[in-house]
């Protein structure tokens, strides 16, 4: 069973920097995020989390609070499977509650499928905006030479279909019917359409972070696809209301 619970003591930063680095293999020196700045945020009474097997840390988070008063969840990782990082989102959903935070907000890569998934239809997260290349270019090993465009997500924590996520209920968000899919997957390549409908559809390739490493090119040729459409989408006031068949992001004029 997996346990969540704050964290503390530098020795508990440091197992969870030990995490981070298992996960995303950085470049020497060249962390997201240090012990001290962990120390610090916890200190300052802001959200640093661990997630735990028994003794054993499996996941952690850190977060700080915006000036808006909301909670922007900065860096999240887990191992893959059981569930480990819904569960550090739940916790961190209901220590927000407890403080009266109602928003979390957090940004996250909009070409893996997976985290669109996970954010938007486990959770009920929506995209609010769309950040070119937000943190420059990146040089750890999940997301090396990639321009690091970021969508910023933002979950309203009491709205009525995020509460019944939060029950377990079923979200699963159908494709629209009078949907035009603005741009499409043929054979791995990105596809722009002409699409003038009210409700578009935005592809995604199938897994991101395998191409990056077999075809750079091909790689890159998607961030700016997705860049284009799904942020030209955005910029003139579209809004992303789901994410369908796990694999296109629904958007609506």
């Amino acid at each position: 069973m997996i346990a969540v619970r704050e964290l503390h003591e530098v020795a508990e930063f440091e197992r969870l920097l030990a995490l981070y680095e298992d996960i995303w293999h950085f470049e020497p020196g060249d962390p997201p995020i240090t012990i001290e700045l962990l120390r610090a945020l916890s200190h300052a009474g802001n959200y640093v989390a661990g997630a735990y097997d028994g003794e054993r840390l499996v996941g952690g988070s850190a977060a700080f609070f915006a000036a808006d008063g909301s909670l922007h969840s900065h860096i999240t990782g887990s191992a893959a499977g059981r569930g480990i990082g819904l569960e550090l989102k739940l916790h961190q959903r209901r220590w927000a509650l407890e403080r009266d935070v109602r928003r979390i907000t957090w940004t996250y890569d909009p070409l893996v499928r997976r985290n669109a998934h996970f954010n938007l239809a486990k959770l009920g997260a929506r995209p609010q905006e769309y950040l070119p290349c937000f943190y420059g270019v990146m040089n750890d090993a999940i997301n090396h030479g990639d321009e690091s465009d970021r969508l910023l997500a933002s979950w309203q924590l009491t709205a009525p279909h995020v509460e019944a996520l939060v029950r377990g209920e079923p979200h699963d968000v159908p494709r629209p019917p009078d949907a035009a899919v603005a741009l499409a997957d043929e054979d791995g390549r990105p596809v722009t359409c002409r699409a003038d409908a009210a409700t578009v559809l935005v592809a995604l390739p199938a897994d991101i972070e395998a191409l990056r490493r077999a075809d750079p090119g091909m790689a890159k040729a998607w961030r700016h696809a997705v860049r284009d459409v799904l942020g030209g989408l955005m910029a003139d006031g579209a809004a992303v209301t789901g994410f369908c068949e796990k694999s296109f992001y629904v958007v609506e004029r």
